[in-house]
């Protein structure tokens, strides 16, 4: 190809300013009257041809062919009804027509994005455009079912877009939405879930305007009602327990419906105490008393009610009831009426003094049947015939005193059950110092009273390995018993101290019951699609764990000691959904990813979506059960889609291989001219 072009000698400014100045000198010569004014101005235009010096170029070009870009929807949508096979059919079809048409194809197939990312369809067109020049793009095909999630990513386009869509215009489908669920709960407060059941699609007329909904907590016993369709439901929600509550809520799917997937939702909801209500019971004033008052009254979660005896009824000093400056304190009311309002009930250094009632004690004692706690911690009284040990709580307690006081020094160990247990495990890597000969490196207490064990299990021991704390269920509830009244010369550093403030706490978790603190468990956390199995016993072995995916598949897992009484493993789930686990007599479910993936969320294949692209361009939004479309060649700006058809833009793009400049006129010559020119002026002029 050869082209006229310019390659001035100097700047362009430089030959304005000398044309200006031509053109000036040619005006003053008219108007002066000069014969020759239009030979003095050819002169001057052979001067500026000479300094923009005209050229001749020459290229050698190879042609470039076209480009058609096509990105195949492979994410899990396209697996319903018979989407796959439209799409297969029409690409098959359009690689053939793109080489009739003598264009390059390149195409890429999307599948799901990663985690729950969904269809990202314009990352995938974004990424091999920025590969690809731009003057060699005739056009971009979308085969989907039109529902991707990543539009803001979307690249220019300077081609025609098109879009053909799978499905069918009867496809329906129904979706359950949870719109709102909070991530924690406070037990025994009620909760509200909105629920929304929604049809999408072309719903057929003898569809029911009510579906059936299921419910079921923890993997137990499905509840079933009959709600409306297109309404806010309101769900009321107590949480039965603390920790990880998980709530499953299915529709019953119909035949003619796209997919099940989107009929279920997994609802996890962590429950947790608001308030932990103590009551404190104090028995005679000791160095401890105080110590136990200032941990609970230390943590803002405790509200604490300290009972104690101030006056005994044996001290009598003559000074009459009427001029003492004390209030009477609401026995009846704290330890009839309202003891159930309380989460745990301490009774540090009591003796049966009187005050209160044998009945009192059977209230405690049906207390904790019914689901309450109790916390001992025994001084001498305990050993002695006014011990609460003979009152109605020795019929819970799990220690029988021998009347036996042991008053000498001693440093706690963990048994080797306790070893195990989840109130004492670990509790040694909390000491103040190293361990010695196997013995814990904190401070020692200075009392403990002889116990024997008739119940429950002993998760640490003081002198001669005797029991010095004691665990046991009782009916619904939890008793402790604390064989020692010296736990205070942790807090106060004796020696170094030790944890008290953290057996405490742990002991109070386990009595409310807490699921991180039961000593027989199996629970499960998830990240993305792996779930890590815990399985916390106090027995030497255990069986491997059942996995129910949510397809029905099982699977058999073992499970490695990580440390005593705690045994781990990993587990990657196939597929989004609820598992169940089972080993032994322990149970526990766990959602891996979305109850309904993103890819499920919508499934009626639309165009809408993709629209604002396709227009912008004077693309199509074409439907394969219309048919596959014909290709045709369009002009740049023309509408590039019609029935039955789409447009690609030829581009005839090229690549310059070698480019020659050759002066059109010698600049001599030019020169030789402008002299010609002038002196033929000269002698015009010179002759008038």
């Amino acid at each position: 190809m050869t082209d006229v072009i310019f390659d001035p000698l100097i700047p362009w400014f430089a030959i304005a300013a000398i044309g200006i100045f031509v053109a000036l000198l040619v005006i003053l010569s008219l108007w002066r009257g000069l014969s020759g004014w239009w030979l003095r101005g050819l002169a001057g235009l052979c001067l500026l041809l000479a300094l923009a010096n005209p050229s001749l170029q020459s290229e050698e070009r190879d042609e470039l062919s076209d480009i058609v870009v096509m990105v195949v929807d492979e994410s899990a949508s396209q697996d319903l009804s018979d989407r796959a096979s439209q799409a297969t059919e029409a690409v098959e079809d359009l690689i053939q027509s793109v080489a009739d048409q003598g264009m390059e194809l390149r195409t890429i197939t999307v599948p799901d994005g990663t985690g729950d990312a969904g269809t990202e369809l314009m990352t995938a067109l974004s990424d091999v455009l920025s590969e690809e020049p731009a003057s060699r793009i005739a056009g971009t095909i979308m085969v989907t079912d039109g529902q991707l999630h990543d539009t803001i990513r979307a690249p220019e386009i300077n081609a025609p877009f098109h879009t053909l869509l799978t499905g069918r215009d009867t496809d329906w489908d129904r979706r359950l939405i949870v719109r709102n669920a909070p991530a924690f709960a406070i037990l025994g407060e009620e909760i509200t879930l909105t629920l929304h059941i929604e049809d999408q699609g072309a719903v057929p007329e003898d569809i029911p305007e009510r579906a059936e909904l299921t419910i079921t907590v923890d993997g137990g016993d499905p509840l079933q009602f009959q709600v409306p369709i297109g309404e806010d439901l309101e769900l009321p929600v107590t949480l039965p327990h603390g920790g990880m509550n998980v709530l499953q809520f299915e529709v019953a799917a119909t035949d003619s419906e796209l997919t099940d997937r989107n009929n279920a939702a997994v609802v996890q909801i962590n429950g947790v105490r608001d308030r932990l209500r103590v009551l404190l019971v104090s028995g005679e004033p000791h160095a401890g008393e105080r110590t136990w008052r200032n941990l609970l009254k230390s943590d803002a979660a405790v509200d604490l009610v300290h009972f104690t005896i101030l006056r005994p009824p044996e001290k009598q000093d003559g000074v009459p009831v009427s001029e003492l400056s004390l209030i009477a304190f609401p026995t009846r009311e704290l330890f009839m009426e309202k003891v159930d309002e309380f989460d745990l009930i301490i009774f540090d250094r009591y003796k049966r003094r009187g005050i209160l009632p044998g009945l009192y004690f059977d209230s405690i004692r049906d207390y904790v049947e019914n689901g309450g706690a109790v916390l001992v911690a025994a001084g001498p009284d305990f050993a002695s015939a006014d011990s609460i040990y003979r009152s109605a709580l020795g019929e819970i307690i799990p220690a029988q005193p021998t009347a036996r006081v042991i008053e000498e020094g001693f440093v706690p160990e963990i048994s080797e059950l306790g070893a195990r247990h989840p109130v004492t495990e670990g509790l040694a890597d909390l000491a103040p110092r190293e361990a010695e000969d196997g013995v814990p490196g904190w401070g020692r207490w200075m009392r403990q009273i002889e116990v024997e064990e008739n119940a429950g299990q002993t998760v640490m021991t003081g002198i001669e390995d005797k029991p010095l704390l004691t665990l046991d269920r009782v009916g619904e509830g939890r008793v402790a018993l604390l064989a020692s009244d010296h736990a205070w010369l942790w807090h106060r550093g004796f020696e170094g101290g030790g944890p008290q403030l953290e057996l405490l706490r742990r002991l109070a978790h386990w009595m409310m019951k807490e699921p991180d603190l039961e000593e027989e468990a199996l629970t499960a956390t998830a990240e993305g699609q792996t779930m890590t199995i815990t399985r916390r016993t106090l027995s030497e072995e255990i069986g491997s764990v059942k996995i129910t995916a949510p397809d029905g598949t099982e699977t058999e897992l073992q499970l490695d000691e990580a440390q005593p009484g705690r045994y781990v493993a990993e587990f990657e789930g196939p597929e989004p959904g609820l598992y169940r686990l089972a080993e032994g007599e322990e149970n526990a479910v766990i959602a891996l990813g979305p109850s309904a993936p993103r890819e499920f969320i919508e499934t009626i294949a639309s165009g809408e979506k993709l629209a604002p692209f396709v227009e912008a361009t004077r693309g199509g939004i074409l439907r394969l059960e219309e048919g596959i479309p014909n290709l045709r060649l369009v002009g740049e700006g023309r509408n590039a889609a019609g029935r039955n058809w789409i447009g690609l833009t030829p581009r005839n793009a090229y690549l310059t291989t070698s480019v020659t400049i050759t002066p059109l006129i010698s600049a001599w010559l030019f020169l030789a001219i402008a002299a010609l020119l002038t002196i033929g002026a000269w002698l015009r002029e010179g002759r008038a």
